[in-house]
């Protein structure tokens, strides 16, 4: 062309160039990211009101009540880690009786050494 020479055909590389397309989709991911926990609402139930323990006959009772004034039945159990897989089981089959629409289960990052694992359920 400059210097006389014609190009041919062959040498025109039809190659798409991704990058532009990759630095949208790092600049969305991390939009997304940001954004998604500020996404998610929480309400702070506590059951254990003015320090009376809840007992297992009553917790349907009072999960209902508390339930019961809410349109967002949603409840979050959490559990101690010293806590029988069983107790669990049947604190999550009572507020499921309760009437809760979603309920999830919150768990902790075991610290190394920090609990021992409990004791079998036949001993005591």
């Amino acid at each position: 062309m400059a210097n006389g020479k014609k190009k041919k055909l062959s040498d025109v590389t039809s190659a798409i160039n991704v990058t532009p397309m990759v630095d949208v989709m790092l600049v969305l991911l991390i939009i997304f990211m940001v954004v998604t926990p500020l996404l998610q609402k929480t309400i702070s139930v506590n059951l254990a009101l003015n320090s009376d323990a809840v007992t297992p006959e009553t917790l349907t009772d009072q999960v209902k009540d508390a339930v019961s004034r809410r349109t967002d039945k949603r409840i979050f159990v959490k559990a101690d880690a010293g806590a029988r897989y069983g107790d669990v089981v049947n604190v999550v089959d009572d507020v499921r009786s309760a009437g809760v629409d979603q309920l999830g289960l919150l768990t902790e990052e075991r610290k190394p050494g920090s609990i021992e694992a409990p004791a079998p359920a036949g001993a005591k």
